[in-house]
């Protein structure tokens, strides 16, 4: 007879619920009800806390209708505003880096790998495959049973297939969520850091009043969802002339995005490799029977790396010879020249 830790008796109690099992059966096969249920409940209760908090200056405070629309734009990760970001006071940036948090695709993608795993297994419990009812042994609460636990106890039930897609599933979103973190705590350590020793950087924070941590936060998390948020009114064009700051937000951007597949892929491959996991070969050779749309193939995967390196370069040679071809004929520009440096202006010049 086998025991069960605490977290796996919550998780059987959550998912026998009447509640979840009606959610599962009434909206599994509609993914549209679901995220606009979602979308609809952060934006509302983002718009809820952000309402209840004073803007930073005392003399103006923001409309309803401008907070709720800010509030759906962070959650949608669209970044249109009717207000500019300096009026929100510190707080307020907080609960708006939360929305934008989780309502990024990463984010989502991986919220809805969890579900999935949890609602794998009410599904099988109600079609009478799987048996998942605790024991009532006593345990040692020291004891740190882990969750495979629950799966060894349904194996018996399912065939090896079925058991071998839900660990799958679950270690897919250990190694998302691990991606999310350390993305994340990366980028906000490299940002913290810049911002702590370029004096340039520092002083436009304090002029704005903006806490560090808070920036820090604030446009990683903005940068990775793809929402576009910058706690200044000027966006990154204050900081266009702290180079590190761009290099450090650039990879966010694209971590994001998409690199996100090609990288995926290659941390499953890497983990696969080192400790043998039967889930990451599984993976790798099955994801499109996962439905995880993240996870592409192998060869989908480094198209998307090769498209993202050579457009990125392409674009640049394409514009650096529209530049150049034009200083010497028409005067066409795609950049404004006031913020060339003076050697390349001299060079301009003696094109001209």
């Amino acid at each position: 007879m086998k025991t069960y830790s605490y977290v796996e008796k919550k998780l059987e109690q959550l998912c026998s619920s009447r509640f979840f099992r009606f959610i599962w059966f009434h909206l599994r096969g509609n993914k549209f009800s679901l995220e606009l249920i979602y979308f609809l409940f952060i934006s509302s209760l983002g718009f809820s806390i952000l309402r209840s908090l004073d803007a930073k200056s005392p003399t103006f405070t923001p409309r309803i209708l401008d907070l709720f629309f800010t509030s759906v734009s962070a959650a949608a990760v669209t970044s249109m505003s009717t207000v500019e970001m300096e009026v929100f006071s510190n707080t307020q940036l907080v609960i708006l880096t939360f929305l934008m948090l989780v309502g990024g695709e990463v984010f989502t993608s991986w919220l809805s790998l969890k579900l999935r795993t949890l609602f794998f297994l009410v599904s099988h419990k109600d079609d009478d495959t799987v048996d998942l009812s605790l024991s009532n042994h006593h345990e040692d609460p020291s004891n740190n049973i882990a969750i495979h636990e629950l799966e060894s106890s349904v194996s018996e039930s399912m065939d090896h297939m079925e058991v071998l897609k839900y660990k799958s599933l679950k270690f897919l979103s250990l190694v998302v969520l691990f991606y999310l973190l350390f993305v994340h705590v990366l980028g906000l350590v490299s940002v913290f850091i810049y911002i702590n020793t370029i004096s340039s950087a520092r002083n436009i924070l304090k002029q704005k009043g903006l806490h560090a941590v808070t920036f820090s936060f604030f446009t990683v998390v903005s940068s990775f969802s793809n929402c576009g948020f910058i706690p200044t009114n000027e966006n990154m064009l204050i900081f266009r002339k702290n180079s590190g700051l761009l290099l450090i937000i650039a990879p966010q951007i694209l971590l994001g995005n998409t690199l996100y597949p090609p990288v995926l892929r290659s941390i499953i491959w890497v983990v696969g490799k080192i400790t043998k996991k039967e889930e990451s070969r599984y993976l790798l050779r099955n994801s499109k029977l996962l439905g995880y749309h993240h996870l592409l193939s192998y060869k989908h995967s480094f198209l998307l790396l090769i498209t993202v390196v050579i457009g990125n370069v392409y674009q640049k040679l394409v514009g650096i010879l529209f530049q150049v071809v034009n200083t010497r004929h028409t005067g066409e520009s795609i950049v404004d020249l006031s913020t060339i440096s003076g050697a390349v202006l001299v060079l301009f010049i003696f094109m001209m």
